[in-house]
């Protein structure tokens, strides 16, 4: 950020005139001191650093997309006149791949956009580390709504360290550093496990299940059918999302979840049918601070000691295990 703050002082645009838009889509606002941290204490002190907000109030209708997609954006990010996209690049299950993009959409997008969007996940499917599918296209059709000038995108490992950076052009820049992605974070599924031991690899993967689900669906690749996924994460954010939160804790049975998702896709609620395509095939054990209550009714069996859980489920000589310290970077292989 000081590197990004240094280029456009010496371009002419002093600080007073910058602002830090952090591309939040649905997920919860930061607090002040979370803030400083995303961005450091220098550009925390130097610009002005707001929330996105994903109300329809606090956004411009711009356009539609070819696919019906509301376009609506945050309006400090539609009337800017330079827009820098920040943000890590990754595989992502959803749209293909995380960064260039994803930073205007749905990262600083209305609620009705960002649903809209998801929603199309009901008609297409994405392979993982590819942006080539309709999904993402969608994304990328916004950009003649609300061009972004400049893309910044690195690439980082487990640690959060900086690998490789990437910077130009929104969409070819994008796409050089998912070329060196798709190389760090794949894993060929030469073959598949009775019992995998996952962890998300800590935070800030693991503060709520809302995340957390992504590593299990790595881990689903590398497992057995009918095998077991033991997963750790804190979750010390329960669910992470008041409407997943919502359906788990009122809706009477999966079934019904199931059934009314598929009647209309809600945002949120979405991530019981992902649930639902880990445990039909898996047990999935989950150690974390969430009450069991809650860890039972998301569809896991909740674990207090871990050790005692491992010496019982290895239970014979020829239990095949494998353990994924980092599980939420490391994603199956496309066939």
């Amino acid at each position: 950020m000081p590197a990004l703050l240094g280029a456009l002082n010496r371009g002419g645009i002093a600080d007073d005139r910058i602002r830090i838009v952090v591309a939040l889509g649905m997920h919860r606002k930061h607090t002040d001191a979370e803030l400083k941290r995303l961005v450091g204490e220098e550009a925390f002190e130097r610009v002005a650093v707001v929330n996105h907000s994903a109300l329809s109030e606090d956004c411009v209708a711009v356009g539609t997309t070819s696919l019906g997609t509301p376009i609506e954006i945050n309006r400090l990010v539609v009337e800017a006149d330079l827009l820098i996209a920040t943000g890590n690049i990754e595989p992502h299950r959803l749209v293909g791949v995380s960064g260039g993009v994803k930073a205007l959409i749905p990262g600083t997008a209305s609620h009705r956009c960002i649903e809209a969007n998801h929603a199309l996940s009901g008609r297409y499917k994405a392979a993982l580390g590819d942006p080539d599918n309709p999904i993402h296209r969608d994304l990328e059709e916004a950009l003649a709504f609300v061009p972004i000038h400049f893309l910044f995108n690195v690439i980082a490992n487990h640690r959060q360290e900086l690998l490789e950076a990437y910077s130009g052009e929104l969409i070819p820049t994008h796409r050089r550093g998912l070329e060196a992605a798709r190389k760090r974070f794949f894993v060929p599924v030469s073959s598949q496990y009775d019992i995998i031991l996952a962890s998300t690899g800590g935070s800030p993967k693991d503060l709520q299940l809302y995340q957390a689900i992504k590593t299990m669906q790595n881990a689903s690749a590398f497992t057995k059918p009918g095998g077991s996924i033991v997963l750790l994460a804190r979750c010390e954010e329960l669910f992470g999302n008041g409407i997943f939160q919502y359906w788990v804790e009122t809706i009477r049975d999966r079934p019904t979840m199931l059934r009314k998702l598929k009647e209309q896709f809600v945002l949120g609620a979405h991530k019981v049918a992902q649930i639902e395509q880990i445990v039909s095939k898996h047990t999935v054990y989950l150690y974390s601070d969430m009450p069991d209550a809650l860890t039972e009714l998301a569809g896991f069996i909740p674990v207090r000691d871990l050790q005692q859980l491992v010496s019982s489920v290895i239970n014979n000589e020829d239990c095949e295990v494998a353990m994924m310290p980092h599980g939420a970077l490391t994603f199956p292989a496309p066939e």
